[in-house]
């Protein structure tokens, strides 16, 4: 599956250099200047990361972050923050659940480094929905066959239980009177 990875940040030039630096990655990055069409972006993708700055004129990172963990409880969220505010940091993992911080200016190795191990997190979560859900479907079958069979016992008594000679071969109705 192709990785999504979604930028907010209203300087373009942190856009572009924070694009320059995933570029080998080969994963799908969009970017985006505006709060709202990055909000209107997680609509229409799903992302494995999202990675908002913390200060933005019309829309502060974490609030932008929370909104997203709504709309994709699934993606793993990133603050990019210059500020070295530890009140709003804890906020920011507390309302908004933010896996990492980045910070600016930052290290390239930081940035990929954080990335890589928030995309192997997603894979794994993603990975274990999907057989939750494959054993909770097998779980449904199986109930529903049992359900049958005691349907079946019900309407018949003794249907269901097999009655075998003592060479294990299965007896039906009537067979020991026919060897007597």
């Amino acid at each position: 599956m192709m990785i999504k990875i979604q930028l907010v940040d209203d300087e373009q030039h942190i856009l572009s250099a924070l694009q320059r630096v995933l570029r080998p990655q080969h994963w799908e990055v969009h970017a985006f200047s505006d709060g709202q069409q990055a909000l209107q972006a997680l609509t229409e993708h799903e992302y494995a990361v999202i990675v908002s700055d913390y200060k933005m004129p019309n829309l502060d990172g974490i609030t932008y972050l929370q909104f997203a963990k709504q709309r994709q409880p699934n993606a793993m969220r990133m603050l990019l923050s210059a500020h070295g505010d530890r009140q709003s940091m804890m906020q920011a993992i507390n309302r908004a659940e933010i896996y990492r911080f980045l910070s600016k200016p930052w290290e390239d190795y930081e940035i990929e480094t954080a990335l890589k191990a928030a995309i192997d997190l997603y894979l794994l979560r993603d990975e274990n929905q999907r057989l939750l859900a494959q054993v909770r479907s097998q779980k449904s079958t199986l109930q529903r066959q049992e359900q049958e069979l005691r349907r079946l016992e019900a309407e018949h008594p003794g249907i269901t239980r097999v009655r075998r000679d003592e060479q294990g071969a299965v007896l039906l109705d009537g067979d020991e009177s026919d060897h007597g």
